[in-house]
């Protein structure tokens, strides 16, 4: 019997001795294509070993200070590597272990910042449902995951839920939801002068399975934000450092005259890091900084042994170097293209198509939605544990997949999420979707090939 306190129990997972480009190795031998790069981390591929030799070179140079006493070089670097990415202002950068910490942080800064202005009342966040932030409480408040708040309800805070834009599952292209008229309803319904911020994905995550808003939507956001005081938060951990084809996913989206959209804060992670450490990075208008600076305590009230550390930065730092030297960030874009072609083709096979109620995304990010019922997208019921037998029997084939469960109506829905590192060949492409028309005519045969089950049971989604 293992020791370990596995994330999840009652099962023993293989044991991964060697991972190379986009493929694990178990110990015993069989190998899996990672489509979902982990959990959606793995950007540059398995096995560089100039990322671990920068480590190690870190390492035995200076591994670890206070970050509230002393700074490093690679954390100064990737500051400044970053601050030169990032939209116009958004300059200052603080390091952290993971998503999770960043958004933590993003949305203290925002109270705080609100607090030092002297608006004591700005204490209300604005969220989107389905949306995923992170599994810290302050950060699990802001996040519409019914089967993750169940057991700590009594213990988070109240978080106001908007309807995210899911064009699949959208009553209109002109709805609320869609065109970001939501905020503005909701920002009234709380009084403007409660509101400290509002925190989106720029381009869904699992939660609604790489879903791409309108592209006038978030020049409504910041419009918006802008009118009623409120900070705009940009969470890319999942989606920023170039999984869309683009370094931030915001970027593809621009207000009437072709600007960029600025958000206040934008947090990274995942990709930043390419799964070599454990990093993320809150990203901070220096309006905000400053106004801390000059504030009674002089800094974020917020602390982390680990925060800005060296090694990490280290990491991050070579895997960014790494990514520009190879123009990968331009190859998630066109390789991402023929991604997207390629899983679209899975509507072609009648036995796959029939549980296939959509295929999105952008870059190489995307999602292939499972519906029992493709004509009214009725969800299968979450007991059928629909996608569980997908990455199952993908697991078999030798195919990793990302799954998501609820977003249909907050308690039925199935979707897998593929990610693959940015460096995939076309070939490789070929074999990954491959493998998934053969899974998911496996799970069809198997399991689903009689006749059409009940309506599935309908769960109002988490408002609050």
């Amino acid at each position: 019997m293992s020791h370990v306190f596995y994330r999840k129990l009652g099962v023993q997972p293989p044991e991964i001795v060697r991972a190379q480009g986009i493929y694990l190795y178990d110990e015993r031998g069989h190998r899996y294509l990672d489509a979902c790069g982990g959990a959606m981390v793995v950007s540059i591929g398995h096995g560089v070993k100039e990322i671990g030799a920068a480590m190690a070179a870190q390492t035995a140079s200076v591994a670890y200070v206070n970050g509230t006493a002393f700074t490093t070089p690679p954390v100064e670097a990737l500051a400044d590597f970053l601050a030169a990415k990032a939209p116009a202002g958004v300059d200052r950068a603080y390091f952290l272990g993971s998503g999770s910490e960043a958004v933590e942080a993003a949305l203290k800064l925002a109270r705080q910042y609100h607090v030092e202005r002297g608006d004591m009342e700005r204490t209300i966040v604005i969220a989107r449902t389905p949306g995923y932030h992170g599994n810290t409480l302050l950060a699990l408040s802001a996040s519409a995951r019914a089967h993750y708040r169940a057991v700590y309800s009594p213990w988070l805070v109240d978080v106001r839920m908007i309807d995210a834009p899911y064009p699949y599952r959208a009553e209109s292209p002109d709805s609320p939801a869609m065109t970001g008229e939501a905020l503005e309803t909701a920002i009234l319904e709380a009084g403007p002068e409660n509101v400290a911020a509002f925190i989106a994905e720029p381009i869904g995550g699992s939660s609604t399975g790489a879903s791409v808003p309108v592209p006038a939507y978030y020049a409504r956001v910041r419009e918006i934000c802008d009118r009623y005081g409120v900070l705009f938060i940009a969470d890319e951990v999942l989606t920023g450092a170039g999984r869309t084809g683009t370094f931030f996913a915001l970027e593809h989206f621009k207000d009437a005259a072709g600007k960029p959209v600025v958000p206040d804060i934008v947090t990274l992670g995942k990709g930043l890091n390419g799964g070599y450490a454990p990093l993320s990075a809150l990203l901070a208008n220096g309006r905000l900084v400053e106004t801390l600076a000059r504030g009674r305590f002089g800094g974020l009230v917020h602390a982390q042994t680990y925060s800005h550390h060296a090694v990490s930065c280290a990491a991050a730092l070579a895997v960014m170097k790494y990514m520009e030297r190879n123009d990968l960030v331009k190859r998630a874009r066109d390789s991402g293209a023929y991604l997207q072609r390629a899983l679209r083709a899975l509507l072609d096979e009648p036995t796959v198509a029939r549980v296939v109620g959509d295929v999105r995304g952008i870059g190489m990010l995307a999602a292939v939605e499972f519906v029992e019922e493709r004509e009214t997208k009725r969800p299968f019921a979450r007991e059928a544990k629909f996608v569980e037998h997908i990455v199952a029997r993908g697991r078999e084939n030798g195919l990793v997949l990302w799954p998501n469960v609820g977003h249909a109506d907050g308690h039925n829905g199935d979707l897998v999420l593929i990610a693959p590192p940015y460096i995939i060949e076309r070939a490789q492409i070929d074999e990954l979707v491959e493998k998934l028309r053969v899974t998911i005519k496996d799970v069809v045969e198997k399991h689903f090939a009689g006749p059409a089950s009940p309506a599935p049971r309908k769960t109002a989604e988490v408002k609050s």
